[in-house]
């Protein structure tokens, strides 16, 4: 951005602030005490300098301990700039959740029981997908949660979880490579594509492509120049030094290494 621009930051502008654009949302920092707990206050919100009224959108991230990072910051970097969107951690309960590396834990200000609908429910992945499966109230939320959504949303071995809850029988679903015999268990078809949207589920492979469903997301709840105006201003533009991003372009001895690195029950 030029200095000179008279929509130039300043250092008290927050980043969302200088999409002078309207790409500006209210902000969830991953540190306890700062999350918004509660829920939109309203259905329209005024997003940016401009004034702009904007439909409020409700995205609800429910977080187990093991949750994989990138499965959850991904997605929320990308939402937390659509206008008028807020996003939401919750957990089992209130207070800090553990994440599977072990060094990036965040703060749930609400517990998911507390949440009676939502515009969008994304569940991601990682080792804490085996604790929601077992979770009897935990499935039975998600499924009336997503009677109500406008978007039923997964990241990896988050597909298992909507799997679980009964909600994939029939219909195509991509998950992590490592999960997809688990996910056919449940009655959905696998499929190894990087992001499927069939009806209303938009669900994601392997942990980076959650920045992918969020863009492909971002685009539907408002439109395609927001979304690429949203791609733009986090750079996301990859051009990895390897072509080994895939279980398809993967050698075998690339493939026995990544279990071989895998955490322990990840």
């Amino acid at each position: 951005m030029a200095s000179e621009s008279k929509n130039a930051p300043t250092p008290t502008m927050s980043r969302r602030t200088v999409l002078g654009t309207g790409i500006v949302a209210a902000s969830l920092p991953l540190t306890a005490g700062a999350a918004a707990a509660s829920a939109p206050q309203s259905d329209v919100r005024t997003v940016g300098s401009s004034g702009k009224k904007e439909p409020a959108i409700d995205i609800v991230i429910p977080l187990y301990d093991g949750y994989e990072p990138l499965d959850v910051v991904g997605p929320y970097e990308v939402l937390s700039y659509i206008p008028g969107a807020t996003v939401r951690f919750v957990g089992a309960e209130k207070g800090p959740v553990k994440d599977a590396l072990g060094s990036l834990p965040t703060y749930a200000p609400a517990s998911y029981s507390e949440v009676k609908h939502c515009d969008v429910l994304l569940i991601p992945g990682g080792r804490s997908f085996r604790t929601m499966v077992a979770d009897a109230d935990f499935l039975a939320w998600v499924h009336r949660i997503h009677g109500q959504t406008r978007f039923t949303t997964s990241v990896c071995t988050g597909a298992i979880v909507l799997g679980a809850a009964g909600l994939l029988k029939g219909l195509t679903a991509t998950t992590h490579w490592a999960g997809a015999e688990e996910l056919t268990s449940y009655g959905a078809v696998y499929t190894p594509q990087r992001m499927v949207l069939q009806g209303k589920f938009i669900t994601a492979a392997g942990v980076s492509s959650g920045i992918d469903m969020s863009l492909t997301l971002a685009a539907l709840l408002t439109d395609e120049l927001t979304a690429q105006a949203i791609q733009l201003w986090i750079e996301y533009d990859p051009q990895p030094p390897f072509d080994s991003g895939s279980l398809a372009k993967a050698s075998d001895a690339v493939k026995k290494r990544a279990l071989e690195l895998r955490k322990p029950n990840k």
